[in-house]
């Protein structure tokens, strides 16, 4: 017996959902290309060396791998996974980008401002607002060292959900080597800063008491864990916190990252067109172990969860190539967000006007050529237009296109009647 239901964590998409999803991703390309991003695409699957380059994460242990394919594959004899699988499907947008700009540097602008949307998978447990595959929205800008790169990101996605309606949200906004020398003040063994940060990133689930709870179940230094704790008590959530860092990590941060911080968050919260909160939050981590500097991160109150993040990721491509290059990224939550529209019952607003013709059954050859004709010049004019027979519950009918948005509902009897 075949299966009605799509594999668990997947879906199918009704009509419906199509047509505000494609209206969202209409939305923000349109945005996204007024800032002069364009637009990229890259293979859904990737090698498996490029996936499990230590730059994932946790996604790395999620990852759909894909089997060698024809004389390649031997499973009698394989001993070891790289024996039979090379390559798996892609867990985000952001390796294979890397992998692109590597292989087509030369070819490209400097900087590079890319625009890339599609499906990605991971092997995680489906939950609400999480799936195994799912659209991400990526914009990036590469060989731009400078914070203009990462005002134009947060500006460019504030941009995008004041266009989709959505007034409340923070932006909250950080950075890795702040987080390195918050460690290296308390005087955690400079081998466990990831460990240290990735326990902090939790915060949101287990609380502050949670935190120092695992900190001691690791075995670190009373003494550390009561200087970071501290210190983290100290820190206010805006730009006067920034200089609670600058002094207490002096000789241990760099100046310029605090510099860094104030310029974005001032140069946003002033010329920004959407209400936006953008705080200052030293708790902030983002678990890719990419990020080399600056990281931001979006919520709103009508998601429990963030819509989207990113941040500054200067070392990956020279994973590639050897070179360094600066870069820095922003997805969205693609899914997230259609999934507080759906929830809202928006409607996107009409930008065609829909017509309907209803075909009596007994129209003769002559009668179709003139309804086609008249309506292909309407759908050239920007109409829509959808011809279909009349059913025998017309009510119905009409009611269903009507649902659908047509306006203009015509019956098209023969002349006979």
């Amino acid at each position: 017996m075949l299966t009605k239901k799509p594999v668990t964590g997947m879906r199918d998409m009704m009509p419906d959902e199509m047509e505000v999803r494609n209206y969202v991703l209409n939305t923000i390309r349109d945005v996204y290309t007024g800032y002069g991003f364009i637009q990229i695409e890259t293979p859904v699957c990737e090698h498996l060396s490029n996936l499990m380059s230590k730059q994932g994460g946790d996604n790395e242990k999620l990852i759909f791998k894909i089997l060698k394919r024809g004389k390649k594959l031997h499973l009698d004899t394989a001993e070891t996974e790289e024996d039979v699988s090379d390559m798996g499907l892609r867990y985000d947008l952001t390796v294979p980008l890397c992998r692109y700009y590597s292989a087509h540097k030369e070819e490209l602008p400097s900087p590079f401002k890319a625009l890339q949307t599609g499906p990605v998978w991971r092997a995680d447990r489906p939950q609400k607002g999480r799936f195994r595959q799912f659209v991400q929205y990526d914009i990036d800008i590469l060989g731009e060292p400078s914070e203009i790169a990462e005002i134009e990101l947060i500006l460019a996605m504030t941009d995008v959900l004041d266009k989709l309606t959505f007034k409340d949200f923070t932006i909250r906004i950080n950075d890795r080597r702040l987080l390195f020398a918050m460690a290296e003040y308390a005087g955690f063994p400079e081998d466990e800063y990831e460990s240290v940060l990735i326990t902090l990133d939790k915060m949101d689930k287990i609380g502050m008491d949670g935190v120092l709870a695992e900190w001691r179940e690791k075995g670190y230094a009373d003494s550390s864990i009561e200087l970071f704790s501290n210190l983290l008590a100290q820190i206010t959530r805006d730009q006067a916190g920034i200089e609670i860092c600058r002094k207490a990590l002096t000789g241990i941060l760099d100046p310029a990252v605090c510099d860094s911080l104030n310029k974005i968050i001032s140069v946003v919260g002033q010329v920004s067109r959407a209400k936006v909160d953008l705080v200052f939050d030293p708790t902030l981590v983002r678990g890719m172990g990419y990020y080399t500097g600056t990281i931001f991160e979006i919520a709103m109150s009508e998601a429990e969860v963030s819509v989207g993040g990113g941040g500054r990721y200067d070392k990956m491509v020279g994973k590639f190539t050897g070179q360094d290059v600066p870069a820095c990224g922003f997805s969205i939550g693609f899914e997230r967000i259609m999934m507080v529209l759906m929830e809202k019952g928006f409607v996107p607003p009409d930008q065609r006007m829909k017509k309907a013709l209803l075909l009596d059954k007994k129209l003769d050859t002559e009668a179709l050529i003139k309804v086609f004709g008249e309506a292909q010049e309407e759908r050239s004019s920007g109409k829509t237009v959808n011809i279909t027979n009349m059913k025998k519950n017309k009510r119905f009918q009409m009611e269903t296109l009507s649902e659908q948005g047509y306006t203009d509902i015509q019956d098209i009897y023969s002349k006979g009647e």
